[in-house]
């Protein structure tokens, strides 16, 4: 695997993010990207409609791994390209033939319909075709986390070739997307989020059944689209996608017909107790919390220097740790972005709509604390009352994208029922009926890793506190894998040659950070 060689390529990695165009510095960092997508100017960065991206941007000439690692990673997100005879096996009935809400149609081809899971269940998928060479690029699957939430807002307001705007019925195109380099998938998984539906309409589900109902709607896929089998596999996801991702990652790998060749998790939970405890350490040295707030968690929830903010059973703790998650969650804060602002003000943690209750998504920040508990209790009895319940996430406004997504013009373009019900962002009955399997993911990576066959990056922004880079440097440090290139600065700016962000790879393994970026999490 060290010795294999790569060929040139050019790949990019957006996030929502206040940076600009990645350059050179040393021998050791990455190099630059010589052009960029036509019509985008350098440096790469700005707004599209109402988020912020940065691009990432990097060339790998006939390298071996040994030689590149220290320069791998966006890589980890797009590989090479594996040559395969071209075929008509796409399913005409899934293509997409006019987008409303594009001036111009798109020159790739790109498909939407529906998967089938286990059971009566139904996985919707939008496929976007690589702008470059789609018989040869990658072909990436993105999953949005939650748990319960859609990938549609990857596609549309992330990373996908065409973004909404806030009017509702605008797309422009991305120059920034994936799907430039790279064939991408989005699926809306479990069954229950967007357009995704069961025939028994029973979403309770939990970390496995997920995990399979992905595999089985992903060999669906490559039954559907078999020209693409043979290309290069990535499977990629944000928040909840931390769960999605590896155990996902380790039934692809069991069942071994696809050609998996790592993993990318932006954001993303690994740890329940690394998340819970490193947020407290974050938020203090942040600024939100005060000395005598502080003092007080030290004195309940810590012994002997050892401190335990996830689930310790004391009561003095489980009432200091409530308060601290009510500055980080309930007072107005972007949990999603510290520094941002909070669309809509603050948030009102219910509200009603007619006979529609609009819920907020509750996350699982200390959900091993009783007030947590409690509070979802309540969240499910007061749902009762209500014929129709809706989730949304804090401090975020989506309502560009049911908008558009409810559209019936947009509905039939993408093959979706109008009698399925609206879309929304988040699953009220996935989120709150859902069952989490597992504490952390360390036995799914280190089964991966120790394959050796797999390239895994996690990036994280550094503002986000719902899954906050510091809980996922203690994860990735816990898998205690062996250190290529020590924590260093990567640099932007081919002039001002501005520090971005920070990397340290291990074997097969890399961490990066985004200065003063968000990377949505838990949506």
């Amino acid at each position: 695997m060290v010795s294999r060689s790569l060929h040139i390529f050019n790949a990019h990695l957006c996030v929502r993010a206040h940076s600009t165009r990645q350059d050179s510095s040393s021998p050791r960092a990455w190099h630059t990207c010589p052009s960029f997508p036509k019509g985008s100017s350098s440096p790469a960065s700005g707004r599209i409609g109402d988020r912020a991206y940065v691009c990432v941007w990097m060339r790998l000439s006939m390298l071996s791994l040994q030689e590149i690692m220290p320069s791998s990673i966006i890589p980890l997100l797009l590989s090479l390209s594996l040559a395969i005879s071209p075929s008509l096996a796409a399913p005409k009935s899934d293509e997409i033939t006019e987008l409303p809400g594009l001036l111009k149609q798109p020159s790739f081809k790109h498909y939407s319909g529906f998967l089938n899971a286990s059971g009566t269940k139904r996985l919707h998928y939008w496929f976007v075709e690589s702008q470059r060479n789609p018989v040869k690029d990658p072909v990436v699957l993105w999953m949005n986390g939650g748990p319960g939430c859609s990938s549609m807002e990857g596609l549309l307001s992330e990373h996908g070739p065409y973004l909404i705007q806030p009017d509702g019925v605008t797309l422009v195109y991305n120059p920034y997307s994936w799907n430039l380099v790279s064939n991408v998938l989005y699926i809306e998984a479990p069954a229950g989020v967007g357009f995704s539906y069961s025939h028994d309409a029973s979403y309770t589900t939990n970390d496995d059944e997920v995990s399979l109902n992905n595999l089985l709607a992903l060999k669906q896929f490559f039954q559907l689209f078999p020209e693409f089998i043979k290309n290069e596999f990535y499977i990629t996801g944000e928040s909840y996608g931390g769960f999605y991702v590896p155990t996902l990652a380790v039934r692809v790998m069991e069942e071994g017909s696809l050609n998996l060749m790592g993993l990318v998790i932006g954001n993303g939970l690994s740890s329940w107790k690394m998340n819970d405890d490193s947020l407290i350490y974050f938020a203090n040295y942040h600024g939100l919390f005060g000395s005598d707030l502080w003092m007080r968690l030290q004195e309940g929830c810590c012994f002997q220097d050892k401190c335990n903010f996830y689930n310790s059973t004391r009561t003095k703790c489980s009432d200091v740790v409530k308060e601290a998650d009510n500055i980080v969650e309930n007072i107005g804060l972007n949990i999603y972005n510290l520094y941002g602002p909070c669309d809509g003000g603050v948030p009102k943690s219910i509200r009603s709509e007619g006979k529609r209750l609009i819920l907020p998504h509750p996350g699982y920040l200390f959900s091993q604390h009783k007030f947590q508990q409690t509070w979802r209790e309540y969240l499910l009895q007061l749902s009762t009352s209500f014929p129709s319940v809706a989730m949304d996430p804090p401090c975020t406004n989506t309502s560009n994208l049911q908008t558009y997504l409810n559209n019936a013009y947009v509905r039939k373009a993408i093959h979706v029922p109008l009698e399925l019900p609206p879309w929304t962002v988040c699953s009220y009955d996935v989120g709150l009926h859902y069952k989490t399997l597992y504490e952390n993911m360390t036995q799914q990576y280190l089964k991966l890793l120790s394959s050796m066959k797999y390239r895994i990056l996690f990036y994280n922004g550094d503002v986000d506190m719902a899954c906050n880079f510091l809980g996922e440097q203690w994860f990735v440090e816990s898998l205690q894998q062996k250190v290529e290139v020590q924590r260093r600065p990567w640099l932007i700016g081919k002039v001002t040659n501005q520090v971005a962000g920070f990397v340290k790879e291990f074997t097969n393994l890399s961490l990066l950070t985004v200065k003063v970026s968000i990377t949505s999490c838990m949506v």
